[in-house]
């Protein structure tokens, strides 16, 4: 099966290269960064890396995976390709981690495949306190109001091209991730997780690492999961 991969990039210069060294490369037909605004090299590193970069002006990891996303259904309907993996650039997760994560899909049991860090292996301190209660509240309301069954909102995730154009994504900040699994609930899409590895990011978090990203992200995340009852 072919598969693209996008990676959301802002600011991350210092990781970017780490990452694309690690994508198994037999996978993967084309890696695509998407350069978030970035006031620093991370667009330069990643083509000097061979990735294709691509420019967003507009700030928020939502409009960087929809950058992205445009890129890869723009090709000739021959082209497309059958599975699109998201990826976060700033080495906290392990790219290699990859081969298992579309297993489920490749062999045609899920639509949509969520890298589960509260499943898999954490290393101490690479998800902050707020992140882990943040994500147990999310995915709580997520199965209450919707049924999905999740243990984790994380970044790292494969789903189906045809199973993504019909979910028709709209978010371009913090609730992205959580808007993804609310509509694969709703459409009824087969959605299950696997567990993932985790490590402490390069650098520091946009989102965690100050009050105002965790407050605002918390905030989109509430919103979002009400928004769509």
């Amino acid at each position: 099966m072919v598969i693209d991969i996008i990676i959301p990039a802002f600011n991350e210069e210092r990781s970017i290269a780490s990452v694309l060294a690690e994508i198994p490369a037999e996978l993967v037909r084309e890696v695509i960064v998407v350069d978030n605004n970035s006031s620093d090299q991370t667009g330069a590193v990643a083509a000097a890396a061979g990735a294709t970069v691509l420019r967003e002006p507009r700030p928020g990891y939502g409009h960087a995976c929809l950058a992205g996303m445009a890129h890869c259904f723009a090709r000739p309907a021959a082209e497309q390709a059958d599975i699109i993996v998201f990826l976060d650039g700033d080495y906290s997760d392990y790219p290699a981690d990859m081969t298992a994560l579309v297993q489920p899909i490749v062999r045609g049991e899920a639509d949509l495949v969520i890298g589960s860090r509260a499943l898999g292996e954490r290393e101490a301190g690479s998800m902050l306190p707020q992140q882990i209660y943040g994500n147990w509240l999310a995915t709580t309301l997520l199965r209450w109001f919707y049924g999905a069954r999740f243990t984790d909102l994380g970044p790292f995730r494969a789903i189906r091209r045809e199973a993504l154009q019909r979910i028709g994504m709209r978010d371009t900040t913090y609730g992205w991730t959580v808007e993804m699994q609310l509509k694969a609930a709703k459409l009824k899409l087969r959605s299950v997780e696997v567990p993932v590895r985790y490590r402490r990011r390069i650098g520091v978090s946009k989102v965690s690492g100050t009050v105002k990203g965790t407050l605002g992200a918390g905030y989109k995340i509430l919103w979002t999961i009400f928004r769509y009852l």
